[in-house]
C-alpha cells in the first residue's frame, strides 16, 4: 500500500470542510437496496482512499454497484477538492478517514495495514495521518 504524505493541518481543514459530502453514503444506501444488502453482510467496505472496495469473492452485480458508487464518489470528491484547492488524492484520504469513522459496528473498513476488519464497538482503527 502507497504511503500518504499529507499533512495533519490540511487534513483537518479538509474533514472540516468535507462534512456534508460523508452524508451521501447514507443517502446511497436508502436508495439503492443492493449496496445496502452487501454493505450489511460486510460484502462491501470502506477503504482508506476514500472508496468503497469488495471484501471477499466479487460478482459481476457486485463489482456493478461498487463501481457505481465509485464514480459518484470520484466526481463528488473531485469537484469539492477544486473547490478548497486540495489534491483528488488528499480530499478522497480524509473523506476515507471520516466514512471509516462513521462506520457501525458489523460493517467493514480497511484497516491502515490494508486488511479489512469488521467495525466492533471500539472505534476503528484508521490511518496516523487521519484528522
Amino acid at each position: 500500500m502507497k504511503q500518504m504524505d499529507f499533512r495533519k493541518p490540511a487534513l483537518a481543514l479538509l474533514a472540516a470542510a468535507t462534512g456534508l459530502a460523508v452524508l451521501a453514503t447514507p443517502a446511497l444506501a436508502a436508495r439503492d437496496p443492493e449496496y445496502a444488502a452487501a454493505r450489511k453482510s460486510g460484502q462491501v467496505g470502506e477503504k482508506m482512499d476514500g472508496y468503497l472496495g469488495i471484501v471477499g469473492a466479487e460478482t459481476a452485480d457486485l463489482r456493478r454497484v461498487v463501481s457505481k458508487i465509485n464514480i459518484l464518489r470520484r466526481d463528488n470528491y473531485t469537484t469539492r477538492a477544486q473547490a478548497q484547492g486540495a489534491t483528488l488524492e488528499e480530499y478522497a484520504f480524509t473523506q476515507g478517514c471520516i466514512l471509516i469513522l462513521r462506520t457501525v459496528p458489523g460493517e467493514k473498513y480497511q484497516a491502515p495495514n490494508g486488511s479489512w476488519l469488521t467495525r466492533t464497538s471500539a472505534p476503528p482503527q484508521r490511518h496516523v495521518q487521519c484528522p
